[in-house]
């Protein structure tokens, strides 16, 4: 099975990521139809993914470690079936919440376990699109949700069929893990080196797999860590800037595009649902766009080049969208649309990502687990926070000031990233970790490890 196929089954996570986080913008419109809600309520309802999520992400390290990256991904399959047909034959707010915090469980073991499976099993001259295909499954998912938003927007109780459509994702993702290998770093670290050996030739097409099974078991032969030591002085400058990360990918606003977009359009003069949710259709469009030229590029223009760039165009795109609000309705509705176009373009090939392809870069094998469970805690963790403040901030502090508070935190973000982010293309996993185990500053960990010289004394 070529290696593009197995990244994009496994990728199929991604794409349950996107759809369940997406279709809320379009489905919350349609719930308060048959359920009084309050401005409150709503937010629990976008939240309480979120919840779930933080709850998988905590759990996720230690049961793939323990379990093995593909079963874990074969049992989360079956979590996502069960939440959605809760919440899609939903005959209360409380049964609705349920089914999210199932799913949301799914999508935080599943938002870990994707690109980790993805990034071991990916040739390290290809691991950085291959890893991205989860990103870019995460944006065809939310694209998806925005289309069948709209497609149902005259149906009646739509928001049960929205919901139900994420069960064919699911039993695809499902029967398509029944056939892929483990990942054979995973199989190496359980000491079973032929099942590695043998899952290396079937991914590479090539016996001639010994010098990679070499450097894995090189990397394996390093140490025998305990959990606690993702808080070591060693580690823990990657730790932090994994938690940086998360925290940077949330806090600049992005899933207060996705989770109330159409809200967000029908404050700036959008009049009618199905306008806005359509206004909405052009955002994951261009989100999947955005994320394409990430995965044909990433491997070629560097992981800190379009970080960068990207938290640059983002900044100026929130600031655009801030300013808009103190305009006539007219001019508001056109720049609100640009300006959120190019925001979610800058993200996605950015902070969209570079998330998940960077902590399933820079951990080393044995805490590996545990430390993208740590990060990927912090992006739900802020996600939470965000998507359940904002309709509260709107109120508060009006669309101006809310969405200029965002664009503060791409300026904060941009100066982190600049001095922490290191570059990591066409660089193995194992030579990352023995980076970190020198003790190079987290900003080079990316460079090739240099052994140095010996020159000749002079008299």
């Amino acid at each position: 099975m070529a290696i593009q196929l197995v990244c994009a089954i496994a990728a199929l996570t991604g794409l349950l990521f996107g759809f369940d986080t997406g279709i809320i913008s379009g489905a919350l419109l349609f719930i308060e139809k048959s359920f009084p809600l309050s401005i409150l309520m709503k937010e629990l309802i976008v939240s309480s993914v979120l919840v779930g999520a933080m709850l998988g992400s905590l759990s996720s390290g230690r049961l793939t470690d323990y379990y093995g990256r593909r079963k874990i991904i074969l049992i989360i399959s079956g979590m996502f079936i069960v939440g959605t047909l809760i919440a899609s034959l939903a005959t209360s707010v409380n049964a609705i919440l349920f089914g999210r915090i199932c799913i949301g469980i799914a999508i935080g073991i599943g938002s870990y376990t994707a690109p980790l499976y993805i990034a071991e099993v990916a040739p390290q001259e290809w691991r950085g699109g291959l890893v991205s295909l989860n990103q870019l499954a995460i944006t065809i998912g939310i694209m998806c949700s925005y289309f069948i938003n709209y497609a149902f927007t005259d149906v009646e109780t739509s928001w049960r069929l929205m919901f139900a459509i994420g069960l064919l994702p699911a039993i695809l993702l499902g029967i398509g893990m029944l056939f892929l290998p483990e990942s054979p770093r995973w199989l190496a670290k359980q000491k079973k080196f032929d099942q590695a050996r043998n899952t290396l030739i079937y991914l590479r097409h090539t016996t001639h797999i010994d010098s990679e099974l070499t450097e894995i078991k090189n990397s394996l032969n390093l140490r025998e860590a305990k959990i606690s030591e993702i808080f070591a002085p060693w580690i823990r400058p990657v730790l932090f800037m994994g938690i940086a990360l998360g925290f940077f990918q949330q806090v600049t606003g992005i899933n207060t595009i996705i989770y109330y977009a159409p809200t967000i359009f029908q404050i700036a003069g959008f009049q009618d649902t199905s306008s806005s949710i359509l206004a909405t259709v052009g955002i994951g469009v261009v989100n999947v766009l955005a994320t394409i030229f990430a995965v044909f590029y990433l491997d070629k223009i560097g992981r800190r080049k379009l970080l960068l760039t990207g938290l640059i165009g983002m900044g100026l795109s929130l600031i655009a969208l801030s300013l808009a609000f103190q305009w006539d309705s007219t001019s508001l509705r056109t720049i609100a649309v640009l300006s959120t176009f190019t925001y979610v373009i800058c993200f996605a090939f950015s902070l969209g990502a570079m998330l998940w392809l960077l902590v399933s870069e820079i951990f080393p094998l044995d805490v590996r687990g545990a430390a993208m469970s740590v990060a990927v805690f912090s992006c739900w963790l802020w996600n939470f926070v965000v998507s359940s403040t904002f309709l509260t901030l709107l109120h508060a502090l009006g669309p101006t000031n809310t969405f200029m508070l965002y664009a503060i935190m791409c300026i904060v973000g941009f100066v982190y990233c600049y001095y922490k982010i290191p570059e990591t293309k066409g660089v193995s996993l194992e030579k990352i970790e023995d980076n970190i185990r020198r003790g190079i500053t987290v900003r080079e960990i990316g460079q090739p490890v240099f052994v140095p010289q010996l020159s000749p004394e002079t008299e």
